[in-house]
């Protein structure tokens, strides 16, 4: 194993014991911290490995972070992030999951596609025409994301993305085949606590249309020289800004023409 190579585990390692033990993750050492978001993707690679050995099963699907003007305000990062989301984490539907399961947990409000073709570096570079014949399924979707850190904003970009930039799992809706006949900019979703309205917003915000987002991520993948495969599925980027949830909260995310998705997080 090389130096590199040894840095990008040892700080995977760290990260891995803290998200396990549920114990909000400090900065990481200088001489393991990630030196840019190049190598932030690189611990994040070798963290799947160890999470998946952890019992948390393989990659299924990805999500990107800070798409849309609200969540770059929110955050204070003024470009998207993406990060994976393991098989163990995914629901169908709706998921019943104790809050204590968290350090501190949030849901989002988010269109997600399904590919059913690779997208590779043999592609690259992609625009937003370039991935739609890749695009099996869109689908609506609840990112559930634990801010998981004594402080975030005392965290450098590239730590967040080694994490997994925020992700802690997610609900699928069932998917919608015929998403070629809608305006995906113009879907309206809407996030519901309790019953209670809490924020609304459109596709539109996600870089000006959703699969803008999926071609940002198909690129970035490229030039990492990973892939987007068949079967995967993509969290393109909430609409509505993060909402952080209580013990005993139940979330639903609706997205227009696409349906409903719904959380419980019990004591």
């Amino acid at each position: 194993m090389d130096r590199a190579a040894d840095r990008h585990r040892r700080a995977a390692a760290l990260i891995r014991d803290q998200r396990l033990a549920r114990t909000p993750i400090e900065p990481l050492p200088a001489d393991c911290r990630p030196a840019g978001e190049r190598e932030g993707y690189a611990v994040q690679e070798a963290l799947h490995g160890l999470l998946t050995d952890a019992g948390l099963g393989p990659v299924a699907g990805h999500k990107i972070g800070c798409t849309t003007p609200v969540m770059q305000a929110f955050l204070g990062i003024d470009h998207p992030c993406a990060g994976g989301v393991l098989a163990a984490t995914v629901h169908r539907g709706q998921a019943s999951v104790p809050h204590a399961r968290y350090v501190r947990v949030g849901a989002e409000c988010e269109l997600a596609v399904r590919l059913g073709a690779d997208l590779t570096d043999a592609g690259a570079p992609f625009d937003r025409a370039g991935v739609v014949p890749a695009v099996d399924a869109i689908f609506a979707a609840m990112e559930i994301v634990d801010d998981r850190y004594r402080d975030y904003r005392t965290l450098d970009v590239a730590t967040l993305v080694a994490d997994d930039f925020f992700n802690a799992g997610c609900v699928l809706g069932p998917p919608v085949g015929r998403w070629r006949e809608l305006d995906l900019a113009g879907l309206r979703g809407v996030t519901r606590v309790n019953g209670a309205e809490v924020g609304r917003g459109d596709g539109r915000a996600v870089m000006g249309h959703p699969l803008e987002a999926l071609a940002w991520l198909a690129n970035l993948r490229a030039g990492l020289g990973l892939a987007l495969r068949a079967g995967e599925f993509v969290l393109l980027g909430s609409v509505v800004e993060t909402r952080w949830v209580s013990p005993g909260d139940e979330v639903a995310v609706e997205i227009e023409e696409l349906g409903e998705v719904r959380a419980a997080f019990p004591t």
